[in-house]
């Protein structure tokens, strides 16, 4: 049985993989900011620097996994996000963030939203 850190890492691993196939250039995975605030991924998607919230589950059961990505979530990764854009002031013309679903990790369904935490 796959414990939910394993369950992470795999489903980061697939969004990893999504990303390169779409285009997008993976900067860093995991990156912490402070013990409360890290980001999933982040890439490059032309000239926009995208801060990647992944949520995956084996089954909708308990509920779809953009359903994790809530307010306070979202707080937390503004927080990441103007820590690791304080280090690059003048690297990144816009930045965004996106969350990224997945069900299943066998033969996953992938659903990416674009801008889900908007400034």
């Amino acid at each position: 049985m796959i414990n939910n850190t394993q369950k992470g890492k795999q489903g980061e691993q697939l969004a990893c993989e999504y990303l390169k196939k779409t285009g997008y250039k993976i900067i860093e995975q995991n990156w912490h900011f402070s013990k409360n605030a890290e980001i999933d991924i982040i890439a490059k998607e032309k000239d926009t620097i995208v801060f990647i919230e992944v949520k995956a589950r084996t089954s909708t059961n308990y509920g779809h996994p953009f359903e994790a990505i809530n307010e306070r979530k979202i707080k937390k990764i503004h927080t990441a996000v103007l820590g690791y854009l304080s280090n690059y002031k003048n690297k990144y013309k816009s930045f965004r963030i996106d969350g990224i679903a997945i069900i299943g990790l066998e033969n996953p369904t992938i659903e990416h939203i674009k801008n889900i935490g908007q400034y």
